[in-house]
């Protein structure tokens, strides 16, 4: 009897015997008592099999997808460190790509007290989508203004920022005008390639500062492009293959520029004035262009506190970054931050301060070569700040710091106060030097400051020491900190007064330009005046007065030129007299004081003046002086009297070698 067993009894059952399939519709063979169902067996077995495998695929296409999304994060987290794409793109929530929804909360996590302005920055970035704008018309015309240190510019910034990392911007770079770098016509060229750069360059927002310091001109083409979209060129123009504008000329060159647009950007303007210092440059329909105007306010106590904290706590991870410390600061500190706010700095004072501290804990660690850990602690006390390393005693902080450089103060004071005679003078000079000391501890103490003109005019006959004077303020205003540079620029009529038509205004500018920051010296001052026939010093004078109110805070003027003379001058423009209000007179010098003056430059000179040589000199000098001090030239009469003297002495020790050198008698004198 053949073996079968249960497989091959199923398989015969299917096949029949032979291995031939078997249809058999009649009926159904009777199911064997005791045998299991084996199709249902390996039917049960394929789905479990189907079921693992479709779990094998899913945990494969999850380890693939979180494989390609965590290359993918890499790769992004790379390209916002190479500045590829803007800060915090990376962390953006996928809900919030695309979205407006939270991107003022997630500013102000940054920009601290000032929510209100964000909030209209973000409305004025979010305008053009709800209400739609097509290229190449400017998406929306803004106006930031507010006080100096406010965060104006950083709450654009980061705005900038958060919006590009949603991909609201395909960039968050900004392209910046300062418009104070075109103060007239003659900068026309060189405005038109600028701004056609500007609007071209990569990013979709164009800022622009200072258009209070633009020549009218250039702002109408700034307005053209807010109110019509559009705005016409004087001349044709070509794009050369660098992407700057050149003249055309009169060549029919083909793709010539003949108008600029505002290429779908946001134009952006910043002031600390308000909307009606716009229309008073820019005109009305400027102003009605304008999409928002948002303002900062002045911070509060609260905001400052926390702008305090804030600060301190990135130079915390500053400290411990490059000097390897932890740094520890209280309430106290934080206030001490705080106060540092001022009226002209704003919040920019927190930023000074905490600077400060880094350079002076940086100066700490410089002072030994061996590696400082632990942990250093800040305390505020009145005047500033202490410090200590671990369990050391503390010490002042910013005692470590390199005395500031104070331009000599003591040495200038004394050299003015060496000068023979000018009593007056003097006395003027330390008083401006004074008053201005006072206003520089007002305005660091948040207290209203007075503005002081400092613009002077020097009358006086020849050789009364304007020049040297006008010198000398011009380093003791720099080592009190009242002028940025310091320097002098002495000029006369022909470094003002163009050769030809439209030449006066650019080059008297140009002097201008050249000497803010310190103190710019007319010498002879009234030749700019020559009647009212004089067009060109006329213009020259109208653009000295034009400049002097734009540039009043970067320049002092000082004018300088015989009494007479400088009267007449001051009619030549009914704004001139106002805009120099310290008018000193310098006395011609006495005959005592030319006596002094002598006995100075012999020294200098390495020469000494016989006592003999004392009477007959002040009789000369008496002499000299009640006939015509002016023309007689007052110090140039000492200094010329001085120079024959040491010629004829040269003469006399040829004949006389045993003589002294350095002595100068009174048979050398030439009187």
């Amino acid at each position: 009897m053949a073996y079968t067993d249960d497989w091959e009894n199923l398989m015969n059952g299917v096949f029949g015997p032979g291995g031939k399939l078997r249809f058999d519709t009649q009926k159904t063979p009777p199911e064997k008592p005791g045998l299991p169902d084996m199709n249902a067996a390996l039917l049960e077995q394929q789905k479990k099999l189907d079921e693992m495998l479709k779990k094998q695929n899913a945990e494969l296409r999850r380890d693939t997808t979180q494989e390609a999304l965590a290359q993918s994060r890499k790769m992004l987290e790379d390209m916002e460190a190479d500045g590829l794409l803007a800060k915090g793109t990376t962390e953006v929530r996928q809900e919030h790509l695309g979205s407006f929804e939270g991107l003022a909360a997630e500013v102000k996590k940054t920009v601290l007290g000032q929510d209100a302005f964000v909030d209209g920055v973000v409305r004025a970035m979010r305008r053009p989508f709800v209400l739609g704008t097509e290229a190449p018309t400017a998406r929306n015309v803004i106006l930031l203004c507010g006080a100096p240190g406010t965060g104006r510019h950083f709450a654009l910034t980061e705005t900038a920022r958060c919006m590009a990392a949603r991909g609201l911007l395909q960039s968050d770079k900004l392209a910046v005008m300062d418009l104070a770098l075109y103060p007239d016509s003659g900068a026309e060229m060189l405005f038109l390639q600028d701004l056609y750069a500007a609007l071209h360059a990569p990013g979709e927002i164009l800022v622009f500062e200072h258009y209070e310091s633009c020549y009218p001109g250039f702002l109408r083409t700034l307005a053209d492009l807010a109110v019509k979209g559009r705005a016409p060129l004087s001349s044709r123009y070509l794009v050369n293959k660098e992407g700057i504008l050149v003249d055309a000329g009169t060549a029919l060159a083909p793709g010539a520029v003949s108008r600029i647009t505002p290429c779908g950007k946001y134009l952006v303007f910043f002031s600390q004035k308000g909307r009606e210092a716009l229309a008073d440059k820019f005109g009305a329909a400027f102003v009605s262009a304008l999409g928002d105007v948002c303002k900062t306010s002045a911070f509060v106590r609260e905001a400052l506190a926390a702008l305090a904290a804030q600060q301190l706590n990135a130079l915390a991870a500053k400290v411990k970054t490059r000097l390897g410390l932890t740094l520890s600061a209280g309430a106290d500190v934080r206030d001490y931050v705080a106060a540092q706010c001022s009226p002209k700095q704003g919040a920019a004072g927190l930023t000074a301060c905490c600077d400060k501290i880094f350079r002076a804990l940086s100066e700490y660690c410089l002072q030994t070569d061996a590696a400082l850990t632990g942990t250093i602690t800040l305390t505020a006390r009145e005047d500033g700040l202490d410090f200590a390393l671990n369990d050391a005693e503390p010490q002042k902080l910013f005692d470590l710091l390199p005395a500031a450089y104070t331009g000599a103060v003591e040495e200038i004071r004394k050299e003015l106060n060496d000068l023979v005679g000018l009593a007056p003078v003097k006395e003027y000079v330390f008083g401006l030097a004074d008053n201005i000391q006072v206003q520089q501890r007002r305005a660091a103490a948040g207290l209203k400051t007075a503005s002081l003109s400092m613009h002077m005019i020097f009358t006086g006959n020849p050789g009364t020491g304007k020049t040297t004077i006008a010198r000398l303020v011009a380093k003791y205003l720099k080592a009190i900190g009242a002028l940025k540079g310091g320097q002098l620029v002495e000029v006369s009529r022909g470094d003002l007064v163009g050769r030809y038509t439209g030449h006066t205004a650019p080059l008297t500018n140009s002097v201008i330009q050249s000497a803010l920051g310190g103190v710019l010296f007319i010498d002879e001052a009234y030749s700019l005046y020559r009647g009212e026939q004089d067009s060109f010093g006329l213009e020259a004078i109208d653009t000295l007065v034009k400049g002097m109110e734009d540039h009043r805070d970067e320049l002092v003027v000082i004018l300088a030129g015989y009494t007479r003379e400088m009267e007449t001058f001051l009619t030549a423009n009914s704004g001139l007299a106002s805009r120099f209000p310290n008018r000193i007179e310098f006395p011609d010098y006495t005959a005592d004081e030319l006596l002094d003056i002598t006995n100075v430059l012999a020294r200098g000179k390495g020469y000494r003046l016989a006592e003999s040589c004392t009477g007959p000199l002040r009789g000369y000098y008496e002499r000299r002086q009640a006939e015509d001090a002016r023309t007689a030239g007052n110090g140039r009469l000492a200094r010329n009297t001085l120079e024959k003297a040491i010629f004829n002495q040269s003469r006399r020790l040829v004949a006389e070698p045993a003589a002294e050198l350095d002595v100068i008698l009174p048979s050398d004198l030439e009187l």
